[in-house]
């Protein structure tokens, strides 16, 4: 009886182990002015069809709530298609290597530009680099749970990749 319990469990973890590799980048994210320290916006991290995304779902100006995904407002106009900040997906295609995320895509909505990206978790946090060959600059972002969310807004369940062009 015990054997079988051992061989039950050694296959479910072998199933289950890749979904528990991503699942501490996963979730909300707060980011981080990095000379003010306010929050200037939450991101959903999420996983489709084995990679990881990152989409805007709240921005921040100043401390003060700017915009939602449910209600966006402001458009990202240096974007191709001028599309709204809160709901746009500006990372895309991160793979597992190791105890990093490669060989995506992160984008600055204010500028529009397209850089290679790296994503880790250190101490708690999550560090997002964005980089030209070896020169880039890292981020770091903080843990948020829904509470972090405004009312009337959701952490969304499942979400469909919007890549912009």
């Amino acid at each position: 009886m015990t054997r079988k319990i051992l061989c039950v469990f050694f296959i479910l973890s072998f199933f289950t182990a890749p979904l528990m590799a991503n699942s501490g980048i996963l979730g909300l994210w707060k980011t981080v002015d990095d000379t003010t320290g306010e929050v200037k916006s939450i991101v959903k991290v999420y996983e489709y069809e084995g990679k990881v995304f990152g989409r805007i779902l709240v921005t921040y100006e100043e401390g003060v709530l700017k915009d939602t995904y449910i209600n966006p407002i402001h458009r990202a106009e240096n974007v191709k298609g001028t599309p709204f900040f809160s709901g746009l997906d500006f990372i895309w295609n991160m793979e597992k290597k190791g105890d990093k995320w490669k060989k995506g895509k992160i984008m600055d909505p204010q500028q529009g530009k397209v850089y290679s990206s790296e994503i880790w978790l250190e101490n708690g946090n999550l560090i997002v680099r964005g980089k030209i060959g070896p020169i880039g600059r890292n981020q770091t972002w903080l843990p948020a749970t829904a509470r972090d969310l405004p009312s009337g807004v959701s952490d969304p369940n499942s979400i469909v990749p919007s890549i912009p062009q």
